[in-house]
């Protein structure tokens, strides 16, 4: 949770921001972009939230793989990590993130917004129906995690090299080490069956939750300008 509001909140923040810039430099103020700045939105989102967040990407993933006694929480996991490792640690898998988000961000985005628009468009609907929206987000995160999902597993096999006795110096090495150990698909796509399950039903809750969210957030600011 520590990781994951502050990730979700950039993140839709930062999307709103660059629909906006975006729109204003091709000229779509006010409308649906069309496809490549909408996948250009979502990218640096998605991007901005990772950079922001990292460490605590980072800190999350060692908690996971060590056992209780060795962190008390998350203070004792940085401070831990910085003395017997270094600061540059905490970065460590940063770039496997960054290349994973930017496909991941981009798709879950340009997908999400690209079904409401044909929605909008073929239904004469506005807004779609919560329903809806969970549905739309669903395809959106089955799209974006299964583009990006061999990065993440990169990403995770660096974050934890250090206390699982694995030396990890890029990224091309990294794969190379776990296609050769593993196999292609039981190594670069371990546990993505069961993405498919808990990954689609986040990342449609987390759409359907900022939008219906915004919604409300406009009527109670139209509501309150009209009472002035």
């Amino acid at each position: 949770m520590v990781r994951v509001i502050p990730y979700a909140a950039i993140q839709f923040c930062a999307h709103e921001e660059y629909k906006q810039l975006l729109g204003s430099y091709y000229g779509f103020q006010g409308k649906a972009l069309t496809p490549f700045p909408r996948f250009i939105a979502g990218s640096l989102a998605g991007t901005t939230a990772a950079m922001l967040t990292y460490p605590l990407d980072m800190v999350r993933a060692r908690m996971a793989v060590t056992p209780k006694e060795m962190y008390s929480n998350i203070v004792h996991v940085f401070i831990r990590i910085s003395r017997e490792e270094g600061l540059k640690t905490l970065y460590r898998g940063f770039t496997p993130t960054i290349l994973g988000v930017i496909p991941y961000a981009g798709l879950s985005f340009f997908t999400y917004e690209t079904l409401k628009k044909l929605h909008a468009d073929h239904s004469g609907k506005l807004q779609p129906s919560p329903p809806e929206r969970l549905l739309f987000g669903a395809c959106a995160g089955l799209i974006g995690q299964s583009a990006s999902y061999p990065l993440d597993v990169v990403r995770r096999r660096m974050q934890t090299a250090g206390v699982m006795g694995h030396t990890y110096s890029s990224i091309l090495l990294t794969m190379q080490e776990i296609i050769r150990e593993e196999g292609l698909i039981r190594g670069l796509y371990k546990g993505l069956s069961m993405n498919w399950v808990k990954g689609p039903i986040a990342v449609g809750i987390s759409f359907t939750t900022f939008d219906l969210t915004q919604i409300l957030l406009r009527k109670l600011q139209h509501s309150t300008n009209v009472e002035r």
